[in-house]
């Protein structure tokens, strides 16, 4: 294992207190001032690493996928059943990462979202690149699971893994804003009943 030198040790710093300070004060309400009191940098240390407070968020967003990732995929490769794959996705993405409280903020993606949209074109397209991306590989298993013949031969694809990641979104909506369980209970149960019902 590679051992960091101090120059990326200390950019890792500024990454982790900034996707802190976003997720809990948002990225406008959140200063530059705010990140050197969290890194105990100064204004010349913090930008050698960085540019501008957008290209932490840049960095920030990077990290944030990265964690994002290891939750909500995790064993879910494995699982040789497209529809099981997708089942555990959704199971995973509830309750490790929206349940599991990783961001203290709630869904960092969410929130920067909402946040971003009308303000920063390029910054919201990115996010939402992002879960472009994410329909995309649910449609990808949905597509194995119809060349494996355990998929109803007339369902649209697409329109299915965009209605997935739509009501993952919008739970997670109702869950940040009321931190009911149940919500998340009951959404991989509405989800895991629905995607059952694709099989042929």
């Amino acid at each position: 294992m590679k051992v960091k030198s101090k120059g990326e040790l200390t950019r890792q710093t500024i990454v982790d207190q900034s996707l802190q300070l976003f997720s809990v004060k948002g990225y406008y309400n959140t200063s530059i001032k705010d990140v050197l009191m969290a890194t105990g940098l100064t204004k010349g240390g913090l930008y050698g690493h960085f540019s501008s407070k957008e290209e932490i968020w840049y960095a920030v967003y990077d990290q944030a996928v990265d964690i994002w990732r290891s939750l909500v995929f995790k064993g879910v490769r494995q699982c040789e059943d497209p529809l099981k794959r997708l089942n555990s996705f959704i199971r995973n993405d509830m309750e490790n990462y929206l349940g599991g409280e990783v961001f203290d903020g709630g869904c960092f993606f969410l929130n920067m979202l909402v946040e971003l949209s009308g303000q920063s074109t390029s910054m919201s397209k990115h996010i939402l690149r992002g879960f472009v991306r994410l329909s995309h590989l649910l449609r990808l298993w949905l597509e194995e699971a119809r060349e494996k013949s355990i998929l109803r031969p007339d369902l649209n694809l697409r329109e299915i893994a965009n209605f997935i990641v739509i009501t993952v979104n919008g739970a997670a909506a109702l869950y940040i804003s009321s931190r009911d369980r149940t919500i998340i209970d009951q959404t991989i149960n509405q989800l895991h009943g629905y995607v059952e019902n694709l099989r042929a």
